[in-house]
């Protein structure tokens, strides 16, 4: 039941954000920014002396970092939403768990045969799917570049969220990203004149949904499986989100899926998914020769 609310709550958020008649910059703001604002009373209470240790420390070094990453993400992946397709951006930046098997190869973390098969097929996938866009314009091959920067952004971000919540509990960690990110996008927003008020009620609506959804519902839910499930299967059952938001956006918004790009879409999910379950084998034989 947690990773049926938590797929659901993912998959709205690309369909809400394309709704939603406010620049992809400032609905990324608002949505860190009010995340936090939720998480404060909890953070600055019972969690009040762990932010106080993580202050200045490594642990919160690389909260701020993270920030900065996700920051990167949001400030990439959310506008190639509103300039492409829902299907095709929420795809290519579902590629994210192929770039970090290449930050750890890079890290010395070798794939195994079956991962570097994944990353193989994802790689082709996302070049279809963009070689298809080629032929429609230009401003849908740059929503497919800034997709694939927002999974490499998103990549990042992970790898540093798991070195600091070993220091660091979930909700600590993720109220200090979360404000830092929202620190950064509104310097951003402030920088280019991007409204961040005026929007109507539809829209503020929507930039709602996104927050309680997919934000602190959606990745909660997941968070909360991971006790009760494996890593893999949550990543794999992640993937859903692609096809969910392409279905919500073709019933709600009207967007019809290219039909050139849906055999890479295919080639690509499919790669993801042979990468996370070598990863997953290669760690259960790892652990098991130790």
């Amino acid at each position: 039941m947690a990773l049926t609310v938590a797929v659901l709550a993912v998959s709205s958020s690309a369909p809400l954000i394309a709704f939603a008649a406010a620049p992809a910059l400032a609905i990324a703001f608002w949505r860190n920014s009010l995340a936090a604002l939720v998480l404060t009373p909890i953070t600055l209470g019972p969690r009040r002396a762990e932010v106080r240790r993580a202050a200045g420390g490594p642990a919160g070094i690389l909260c701020v970092l993270a920030g900065l990453a996700l920051a990167l993400h949001f400030a990439t992946w959310m506008p190639s939403v509103q300039l492409g397709s829902v299907a095709t951006a929420t795809a290519l930046v579902a590629t994210q768990p192929v770039w970090q098997g290449l930050i750890a190869a890079v890290q010395g973390r070798r794939p195994s045969v079956a991962g570097w098969t994944g990353i193989g097929l994802a790689v082709a996938g996302a070049a279809w799917a963009t070689g298809a866009d080629v032929g429609v314009s230009g401003q849908a091959v740059l929503a497919d570049v800034l997709a694939l920067l927002g999974a490499v952004a998103a990549a990042v971000y992970t790898a540093l969220g798991e070195r600091a919540r070993i220091r660091l509990s979930t909700t600590t960690y993720t109220w200090i990203c979360y404000g830092t990110c929202a620190v950064v996008l509104l310097a951003v927003c402030l920088l280019f004149g991007v409204d961040l008020t005026g929007y109507d009620g539809r829209t503020w609506a929507a930039i709602l949904a996104i927050v309680a959804g997919a934000q602190l519902l959606g990745h909660s839910m997941f968070n909360y499986a991971l006790q009760h499930t494996s890593a893999t299967t949550v990543s794999v059952l992640i993937l859903l989100e692609v096809p969910g938001a392409a279905l919500l956006a073709w019933w709600w918004l009207g967007q019809v899926p290219r039909a050139g790009s849906l055999p890479g879409l295919a080639l690509l999910l499919t790669g993801v998914a042979v990468f996370l379950v070598g990863a997953a084998r290669a760690v259960r034989t790892e652990s098991l020769s130790s």
